[in-house]
């Protein structure tokens, strides 16, 4: 299928053709008749990644701070490739469309194939041809109601979580700060809401659009347009200015809130719509002790993967307007004709253009606000087949091991691929994602033949040696032993599983096909500096004493990992690694798991026997300094010391003074990880972490929720 796309880092739009999105449970698929641009939110997103990377770190200060943190922890190199690596991809543009269900996915019965449905979001409702959307995201579009207006609903949707947030009344006045697309929804909403209505813009044929479409009178930005419209202003409310400011202006002058100040009645309110410069003057808001809102989005609901992907609606009786509802609303005032939509299309494109329609709306050369793509007519409304993939010709193999990935994301893309790319004896043969683009993005950087959004399109690929299984938490176990019942070598990403039971189905597969051609990502064993300090130590030979420091950080509040009830516990996703590195410190397996809390939640902090006799300690914790090292260990046994700093420094003390090796480079153990991995699978012989090892690991880590329940240790 085609999808317009843009790589952030050099700038470059384009049409790509992509495998279609399978159509996972809780949504639908959708055949795309007409998606809307954004004027506003893509074109300053076009915009921006026209910039040099200095013009880019500009616009976004946040991930700046957010580097320069992953800087101190993570090393200089190991940051700008995955920097780098989020740069150097295509991203979806797009985010409100009209099209027709082609299939339902389990829990998305209401909708019903063949049926015309609005759908919304930068993730799911892309300029595409096919778009999987989940339920809450997506509306049926009520008979009578055309698909190309029916393709305004989120952007329609934007403009009443403003209005509401205002919360208007019959007789209010209003002023619109702002009149392209989203400014003459606004605009139309609160004429139909019975406010009278007066906006401001800097482009006169809006101002004409929004006077047409109700609004008493429009004006220029300038003193002289402002002067104007305060005196009409004034003349409607008996004096009193404006009820209700709404900002639906973008860019980087102050004009917008200073204006909204002058114009706003006593206590009016102030919402801001867009996204505009919010210097707010202190002594004008103060004096009129004005109520500064903002508008999230297409309303309640927003943001939340609870509601937006899992189908958890809000009830009427405590959220009456979600951004679900909010859709509704709007398609059924279009289907009512209490809102004129029409009258804002003023070109409509084929899918194929989008480039150049982009260049040229950038530039200026179409007038208006409204602009809509098109997508090719198909007769039939079938799903498109989920196995559809876009080839390469097939590079020679060399005899060398070829290779599936099920999941390309960020980490697989920056510490995974670049190393096997790189592999004389890895031929990277296939790739599935759950996302086109993930695919394309894959294939693009790294060469596979052949890209899927199917994950059986590579456990049922017999030309494959091994799968490479890099998705979220909850699936690994599952497609674990999917792959080894299919006979090929497997690499898991930590964690193998969640929970004793998807562990002992694991260790159960392995028995039933006698298929051990096992490894998870456990990949610190293999770091060079720690290795080397290994080997200086010396063999244990006896009981020692370890402590690992992980100061975490806090996670992101949009983290997948913080949906522990999916997911598992951030220490259940990333524990492993450390618990491993100390079963292979001490070549001893863990025995019992004793675990308290921290003081912040998800803190634990971890205490191991071990069956050599050697005690462990493991504080995972959150709340410390993001400048501070991420992984400290201190070994202590036989008249000996050890500190492992962060994998940049490690130091030995065995005599009177200690002797300390450093490392510039950040190296995690990666390469030599994969490095082993591939060896093993070419020429069969044991792999790299025996299986014992990783099951024991697993088990660990597992009775650290157990033992956080029970307050008691857990035996593994």
């Amino acid at each position: 299928m085609k999808q317009v796309a843009q790589n952030y880092k050099s700038g470059e739009l384009a049409v790509l053709d992509v495998p279609p999105p399978a159509c996972a449970p809780g949504g639908v698929l959708v055949r795309s008749l007409y998606s809307l641009i954004s004027t506003g939110t893509e074109l300053m997103k076009v915009g921006e990644a026209k910039l040099s990377l200095v013009g880019k770190a500009k616009a976004r200060p946040d991930q700046v701070r957010k580097v320069l943190d992953s800087v101190a922890q993570q090393g200089a190199l190991n940051t700008y490739k995955k920097v780098m690596n989020k740069l150097d991809s295509y991203t979806p543009l797009g985010y409100s469309l009209c099209g027709v269900v082609v299939e339902v996915g389990a829990g998305a019965e209401e909708f019903s194939v063949g049926q015309l449905v609005a759908a919304a979001g930068n993730e799911f409702a892309l300029h595409a041809e096919y778009n999987w959307v989940p339920l809450n995201l997506c509306v049926p579009v009520p008979d009578g109601v055309p698909a190309e207006q029916a393709a305004f609903s989120t952007v329609g949707a934007i403009a009443m979580q403003g209005v509401r947030q205002a919360e208007v009344q019959l007789g209010d006045t209003a002023v619109v700060i702002g009149l392209g697309l989203v400014g003459q929804l606004v605009v139309r909403l609160l004429v139909a809401a019975g406010v009278r209505v007066f906006g401001i813009d800097t482009v006169e044929d809006r101002c004409r659009m929004a006077e047409k479409a109700g609004a008493l009178h429009c004006s220029s930005p300038d003193e002289a347009g402002v002067a104007t419209l305060e005196r009409a202003l004034l003349d409607a409310s008996n004096g009193l200015g404006a009820d209700h400011i709404l900002l639906a202006a973008g860019g980087h002058s102050n004009g917008p809130v200073e204006t909204a100040a002058r114009l706003a009645r006593d206590r009016a309110r102030v919402v801001d719509i867009g996204k505009t410069k919010l210097d707010l003057p202190w002594n004008a808001y103060y004096d009129k002790e004005l109520d500064v809102r903002f508008s999230r989005s297409y309303g309640p609901g927003r943001y939340d993967d609870r509601y937006e992907l899992q189908g958890i609606d809000y009830p009427a009786g405590y959220v009456r307007w979600t951004e679900r509802r909010n859709l509704e609303c709007f398609v059924d005032l279009i289907a009512r004709e209490q809102i004129d939509v029409g009258s804002l299309i003023a070109s409509t494109f084929p899918i194929a253009d989008a480039t150049e329609v982009y260049q040229k709306l950038s530039s200026g050369t179409y007038p208006g606000v409204g602009f809509l793509f098109e997508y090719p007519d198909v007769p039939q409304a079938a799903a498109p087949p989920a196995t559809v993939t876009a080839a390469r010709p097939a590079a020679p193999t060399s005899g060398g091991v070829r290779l599936g990935f099920i999941g390309a994301g960020n980490y697989a893309s920056s510490m995974l691929l670049p190393h096997l790319q790189k592999n004389e004896q890895a031929v990277l043969g296939r790739v599935a994602t759950n996302k086109s683009l993930s695919a394309a993005n894959a294939q693009r950087r790294f060469g596979f033949e052949t890209v899927s959004t199917d994950a059986d399109e590579v456990l049922t690929d017999a030309s494959l040696d091994a799968v490479f299984v890099v998705t979220r938490h909850s699936s690994h176990a599952e497609l674990a032993c999917r792959a080894l019942e299919s006979g090929k070598a497997v690499f898991v990403e930590k964690p193998l599983a969640l929970t004793d039971e998807e562990l002992d189905r694991i260790v159960a597969t392995v028995e039933a096909t006698g298929n051990d051609r096992l490894m998870v990502g456990f990949n610190r064993r293999f770091a060079p500096l720690l290795t080397d300090l290994k080997n200086r130590f010396g063999e244990p030979g006896g009981s020692f004493s370890l402590r690992y420091l992980v100061n975490a950080g806090k996670l992101d509040s949009t983290s997948w990992y913080l949906d522990a009830g999916k997911e598992g516990t951030r220490f259940a996703g990333e524990g492993g690694h450390f618990i491993d590195t100390l079963t292979w410190w001490l070549n001893s397996l863990p025995t019992e798991v004793y675990a308290v809390p921290g003081p912040d939640t998800g803190d634990v902090v971890v205490t191991l026997r071990f069956a050599n006799g050697s005690v462990g300690t493991i504080s995972y914790v959150g709340g410390g300094n993001s400048r501070f090292p991420k992984e400290t260990i201190d070994i202590t046994g036989a008249g000996r010391n050890a500190r492992f700093d962060n994998f940049q420094s490690a130091s030995l003390w065995t005599g009177r003074k200690p002797s300390t090796r450093k490392s510039r480079s950040t190296d995690k153990g990666q390469r030599t990880e994969l490095e082993r991995f591939v060896a093993a699978v070419k020429s069969g012989g044991p792999m790299p972490i025996p299986f014992d090892a990783l099951v024991a690991t697993t088990r660990a880590t597992i009775a650290v929720d157990r033992s956080l329940a029970s307050g008691k240790p857990e035996q593994v």
